[in-house]
């Protein structure tokens, strides 16, 4: 086909196969913007690790008042457009109420993310320095704009908080939804393959590996069977769990109890009590006690090889 004559069948094509159009409707947040948003959050978040040049302390208080205008600017316009893609009367005036309640808990979401640097860098025996995690660990980024994402998605703000951590997915390979509830010092380990659902609620001090899915058993529809949408799909951990590699927890009442370890590829769709191990069986996955020695051993040594 001729350049013409491309150009021709896709013009027909916006026409007859509709609904992968977007034309003279609202205007959409950019993926570049947001994907700068991203960028803009993690150098205020941790000032001086990813500029070109050294940080004085000095330089500080200008760097950080730069980035906040930057931020409120372009956070202000991306969340207008969301507001109006919603149909909100007031989107410029509550897209700066929202801005205003966004940046105003970043000293508190800091505090936070600096758990989940101490939890990698005290659950990983590889890790040499903190500045190795922070410059380095995908955790660190799939997190932090995790817990800022929920920020948004709390306060009931459309596609904007998606679009936020599906830039840290594209980055990292852990697609950790922005309705997640996440505790403190959250450490997931190579990130690769992870998946963890909307409705998931995860606990303090809980360590996953690489390949693990929180997910749902299956989606409850609808009269014209389509999936119903704000119920309790993902799976509950509870304090002080490890799930190790390619290891799926399914189900909205699917709970692992306190201090449980889940291990690799293990499939589970039933509740767990405290203190427990479920392993992967001949036939079918196991969940038995966690034993004293055990205990103690996972205080000391990983079981991760």
């Amino acid at each position: 086909m001729t350049h013409a004559e491309i150009k021709s069948a896709l013009l027909a094509s916006y026409e007859t196969d509709g609904g992968i159009n977007h034309f003279d409707g609202i205007n959409l947040p950019a993926e570049e913007s947001v994907n700068q948003l991203a960028r803009d959050f993690m150098h205020l978040l941790f000032p001086g690790y990813f500029q070109e040049s050294c940080l004085t302390k000095k330089e500080v208080p200008a760097l950080v008042d730069r980035l906040l205008k930057e931020i409120e600017k372009r956070l202000t316009a991306d969340l207008e457009k969301c507001l109006r893609f919603s149909h909100d009367a007031e989107s410029a005036k509550r897209a700066r109420d929202l801005t205003a309640q966004v940046l105003g808990q970043l000293p508190e979401l800091r505090r936070i993310i600096q758990t989940d640097v101490v939890a990698a860098y005290e659950g990983d025996p590889a890790a040499r320095s903190v500045e190795e995690i922070i410059l380095s660990y995908p955790c660190v980024l799939v997190i932090s704009l995790q817990r800022i994402a929920h920020l948004m998605y709390r306060l009931g703000v459309p596609l904007l908080p998606r679009m936020l951590t599906e830039y840290a997915h594209e980055r990292t390979g852990a697609d950790i939804h922005p309705g997640a509830e996440i505790g403190t010092h959250f450490f997931v380990d190579h990130c690769t393959g992870v998946v963890v659902g909307e409705t998931a609620r995860i606990g303090n001090h809980v360590k996953i590996y690489q390949g693990v899915t929180l997910g749902a058993k299956s989606f409850a529809t609808d009269e014209k069977g389509h999936p119903v949408k704000g119920v309790k799909r993902h799976p509950e951990l509870k304090n002080n769990v490890i799930v190790y590699s390619g290891a799926t927890i399914l189900g909205g009442d699917t709970v692992v109890g306190e201090n449980s370890v889940v291990g690799s590829n293990v499939s589970l769709m039933q509740s767990m009590p405290a203190n427990s191990v479920a392993y992967q069986g001949d036939a079918a996955s196991t969940i038995r006690p966690r034993k004293n020695k055990e205990a103690l051993l996972e205080e000391l040594i990983d079981w991760m090889i």
